[in-house]
């Protein structure tokens, strides 16, 4: 008969841990403890308490700053996933000198935080500045279009969201006519005017919440000066084509240093395009070295790519003495060697497809179709 190594999952053990040795120098977290506990200056935060003759001792915001930067490091936002982490990863369990406090305790540092956190930005840049790791020979400008926690079927003129709300009016004025012949009729199906009733609460709840985005709100004019389209969730997003089909999002923008590829700013700005970016990007650079008499882009350069190329950037690097290596995207209708170049592409092929939308039960737009299939067959019979 063959024979086992016993185990017994009962027994204990007693195991020292010192959170300090499990910080190995050379690591990220071994610099983001040093940078929090040795060099930055995290008395901006000491404005936010008033417990200094009564009240709970506060968890001291380095701490908080710690768990939440070493958790985006890692991809984690979630303040739940952090407070997990902190009784789970030894690594956390050591920043945090197994503290672990609960996530809507780091829910609201990072909700009310974000000034003080940008502004130890700016300690973080200037102590790389200090240590050489910023060459300022050549700033590279790039961006990514990031989806938002908006829904695009929200989104349009202030004009479209009008004809909006409009068309729900009707439709849940429809619904009532209905209702009121059926009860004349003696006609009443409780299953199916529960249902509808239901549908009339959500029609009216998505009508007010247009009509309160758009008394509260101005209209949304883009780089150009003509109207974009708003949001009713979110409106400083925009919609915005990508390689995946259109989103509602940000198009976030990063300069980065070439030296050893220190982000020098970043930023989210609610258009679709990059056109108009480039000012505000080279704007930043400058101002994150404002104490230096001189700017950074004195001897440096700046790097974009062709979604950046506009007359209007040109201009502004002309006027600022900046030298700027931008592609462009528009040489092939300028060099007169591809002037026939039309003329050897095969003929594009005409394809006849049917796209059948795949409509969402809970969109307000798919009860008003509803409506008026209905109302047709009406008026047809």
């Amino acid at each position: 008969m063959p024979r086992f190594k016993h185990y017994n999952q009962r027994q204990t053990v007693l195991l020292p841990v010192s959170f300090e040795r499990q910080i190995l120098p050379g690591t990220f977290e071994h610099t983001l403890n040093y940078l929090v506990d040795e060099k930055l200056d995290l008395t901006i935060f000491h404005h936010k308490y008033k417990n200094e003759e009564n009240g709970r001792p506060a968890y001291d915001p380095a701490l908080l700053l710690k768990i939440v930067l070493l958790a985006y490091s890692r991809g984690v936002t979630g303040s739940r996933r952090m407070e997990a982490l902190c009784s789970e990863n030894v690594l956390f369990m050591a920043l945090s000198a197994d503290t672990q406090p609960h996530f809507t305790t780091i829910a609201d540092f990072i909700s009310s935080s974000a000034d003080e956190i940008s502004k130890l930005f700016k300690q973080v840049l200037l102590i790389c500045d200090d240590l050489g790791l910023i060459g300022k020979e050549m700033f590279a400008i790039d961006g990514c279009k990031l989806p938002s926690n908006a829904s695009k079927e929200w989104s349009g003129t202030h004009e479209n969201l009008k004809k909006k709300s409009q068309k729900i009016d009707k439709a849940v004025q429809y619904m009532l006519t209905k209702h009121r012949d059926e009860d004349n009729q003696g006609e009443n199906d409780l299953l199916i005017r529960k249902r509808e009733e239901q549908q009339i609460k959500t029609l009216l709840k998505a009508s007010d919440k247009i009509d309160r985005f758009l008394q509260k709100n101005n209209k949304r004019h883009g780089h150009s000066g003509n109207e974009v389209q708003s949001n009713v969730t979110d409106n400083e997003s925009a919609k915005m084509k990508t390689s995946n089909g259109v989103i509602q999002g940000y198009c976030g923008v990063s300069a980065v240093d070439s030296k050893h590829q220190v982000v020098i700013s970043a930023e989210a700005y609610g258009q679709g395009q990059e056109h108009g970016l480039l000012e505000p990007m080279v704007e930043k650079i400058e101002a994150a070295f404002n104490d230096d008499q001189r700017s950074p882009l004195h001897n440096g350069k700046i790097l974009a790519d062709s979604g950046y190329c506009n007359k209007e950037a040109l201009l502004y690097l002309e006027e600022k003495n900046i030298d700027g290596y931008i592609a462009d995207n528009g040489f092939r209708s300028r060099d007169p060697r591809f002037k026939t170049a039309g003329r050897h592409k095969p003929a594009a092929k005409q394809k006849t497809t049917t796209k059948t939308a795949l409509p969402s039960l809970t969109s307000p737009s798919i009860s008003i179709n509803k409506v008026a299939r209905a109302q047709q067959g009406k008026n047809c019979g």
